[in-house]
């Protein structure tokens, strides 16, 4: 009998390809920073949740955990989807970016407060696009890769839900 792809995938295959996942783009970011391509404060708001995501697939493939720890996992991978919904609006100039990392205006300012803003500049500005392919930008990539990740976290939770299910039955 051929088995389905959901019959080839068990709750350890998705959270291990989620957990993975999560680890391969800070891996990919960490490779585009040795590149030279700094990260801008964004950029880095969007690692932290991927690195929650690792800890949790980590936790859930050593320990005996619940399987209510795949939609922590889900969260995780959302979280820093949206931050990258919000990082790709600052770069299209759709919404205003944080103080720490865009521009503000010098229309008014003093010579002193233009000078204390062009010393207080960040390096890297959040709105501004220092790489794309395709069109997408580095921001864009990671809210299609990471909703994706939440979706194969959700996944892993449903199957776990159904395998639970089907032992309850079975007793």
């Amino acid at each position: 009998m051929t088995k389905t792809l959901w019959e080839r995938f068990n709750t350890v295959r998705l959270v291990s390809l989620a957990t993975l996942g999560s680890a391969g783009l800070l891996a990919g970011a960490f490779m585009f920073q040795a590149l030279g391509y700094a990260p801008c404060d964004l950029c880095l708001l969007q690692r932290w949740p991927h690195v929650a995501a690792v800890l949790i697939g980590g936790a859930m493939l050593s320990l005996p955990l619940p399987r209510i720890f795949a939609l922590f996992g889900a969260a995780a991978a959302a979280t820093s989807g949206a931050i990258g919904i919000y990082h790709s609006g600052v770069e299209l100039h759709i919404f205003e970016g944080p103080d720490s990392c865009t521009s503000n205006g010098v229309a008014n300012l003093s010579v002193d407060e233009l000078m204390a803003q062009i010393n207080g500049a960040p390096l890297v500005r959040c709105d501004e696009i220092t790489w794309q392919i395709f069109g997408l930008t580095m921001a864009n990539m990671n809210v299609l890769l990471s909703f994706g990740l939440a979706l194969v976290w959700i996944l892993a939770f449903l199957h776990a839900h159904k395998g639970a299910a089907a032992a309850y039955r079975e007793d």
